[in-house]
């Protein structure tokens, strides 16, 4: 099954705890703070890999871990890194935060690697704290956490060319015709299922990538049939063939369904639309010479004026293929050669302590003042509240962060009790 859409949930390393520890050496009757550095968790990495071309591999395991930092040690020995996890994704895989659909990082063009998460810095050992007023710290930093994110992980196909329309109209002969591609083709609808990619040769090394994009029905964009899953893959190429049936084999009528079809990628993205297209009246073999006439000809008068050129093909017989091909390349020479990719709209490195939020509230049942949140129990992690040092930082951590204004707020007034985490005391101003 081709995979193109999948939700997974990434955590990157938490970063290694610093180390408390002394010097005991003979010889060294008070040996000074030894406590060594931990190390930093590891980073959650995206790279591609143009091996591959689906996220098949991403269906069946959905939570992925980056390594932990080690605990720093004695003698000032510095913990481990946490091993890196790289994850390989398809190129034009688009990763988006699951919780709000912005754009991550769009893994095209230049953008080969990138970390979308990165692990915690290690904690600092003790030996950091000493001061010449304080020379026996037994206190150390906390490693950082470990960052997690739910992402969705969208695969559009780069193509410079999407072959559009109704199913049965054609495209997947077509391609097989212009192209190295092989796509399954037969008489009935829906027998693509899945998005098909050829390279079209050119004179010149003009070649160019042509998507066969799987039959559109009305009702598309409100994800009818499998609309979303096909629509998806058409908003990277920079034109349109849009094949009908000329023939008439299905009964249809073309200017009705490229009407259809153009009113699904209207609705889908207003841009889609804009983009130029070809008209192609494929299964010219089939046409009787007034026939021909007929179909070319309504559209023509239809289309030429809104500056979509026509034109009546047959992928058996080859009628009219070379003269579509140069209209292509024609068109393609005057449109930006860019890729179309996805500008980054959220960004996980911003979820940093400073946005970590800190609740203070009165708590009724216990009669005290609760102030929370994890930058408290870090700076309670690393904080030694018996030294004049440690207690003033811890002062000016509550003024500096407005928890004394929120406390006064709520009608703090001296002696009440304050609790902080597991830590309780009575406030004096």
């Amino acid at each position: 099954m081709f995979a193109d859409r999948v939700r997974i949930f990434i955590r990157s390393g938490k970063g290694g705890d610093g180390h408390v520890s002394f010097r005991r050496e003979l010889y060294v009757a008070a040996g000074g703070p030894d406590g060594g550095d931990g190390g930093d968790g590891g980073d959650l990495i995206f790279e591609v890999d143009k091996s591959i071309n689906t996220l098949n591999d991403y269906r069946y395991k959905r939570k992925y871990s980056a390594g932990n930092g080690d605990e720093g040690g004695k003698r000032k020995m510095h913990g481990k890194n946490g091993e890196d996890l790289v994850l390989k994704v398809p190129e034009g895989t688009v990763i988006k935060d699951a919780e709000s659909g912005k754009v991550i990082v769009d893994m095209s063009g230049e953008t080969t690697r990138f970390t979308v998460l990165k692990g915690g810095r290690g904690g600092k050992g003790n030996m950091n704290y000493a001061t010449p007023t304080m020379q026996v710290p037994k206190y150390a930093q906390p490693g950082r956490p470990a960052k997690e994110l739910e992402v969705l992980l969208e695969l559009k196909l780069i193509a410079d060319v999407g072959l559009i329309g109704f199913p049965n109209v054609g495209k997947s002969t077509l391609l097989s015709r212009i192209s190295n591609a092989k796509p399954k083709i037969a008489n009935y609808h829906f027998t693509t299922l899945t998005p098909m990619l050829g390279v079209v040769d050119m004179p010149g090394n003009k070649g160019f990538v042509v998507a066969d994009i799987p039959g559109l029905i009305e009702g598309a964009s409100e994800g009818i049939g499998l609309g979303h899953e096909f629509l998806r893959h058409i908003e990277r190429t920079k034109l349109f063939i849009h094949m009908v049936d000329g023939a008439g084999v299905e009964g249809r009528n073309p200017i009705e369904d490229i009407e259809i079809i153009n009113s699904e990628l209207r609705k889908y993205n207003e841009e889609l639309v804009k983009r130029p297209q070809i008209i192609v009246a494929s299964k010219a073999d089939a046409f009787a010479e007034n026939e021909e006439n007929e179909v070319i000809t309504s559209l023509k008068e239809k289309y030429e004026p809104l500056g979509y050129p026509v034109f009546s093909i047959s992928s058996v017989s080859g009628k009219g293929i070379k003269e579509l091909l140069f209209k292509v390349r024609q068109m393609l020479d005057e449109l930006p050669e860019e890729t179309l990719t996805y500008e980054q709209e959220f960004f996980p490195e911003l979820t940093e302590e400073s946005e970590e939020p800190i609740s203070v509230y009165y708590d009724e049942d216990e009669k005290e003042y609760v102030v929370e949140g994890s930058r408290v129990e870090r700076m309670l992690g690393y904080t030694n509240l018996d030294s004049e040092k440690g207690f003033d930082f811890f002062q000016k951590f509550l003024r500096n962060n407005g928890i004394i204004d929120e406390l006064e707020k709520l009608g703090i007034e001296e002696g009440d009790t304050v609790r902080l985490v597991s830590l309780s005391f009575e406030y004096f101003k």
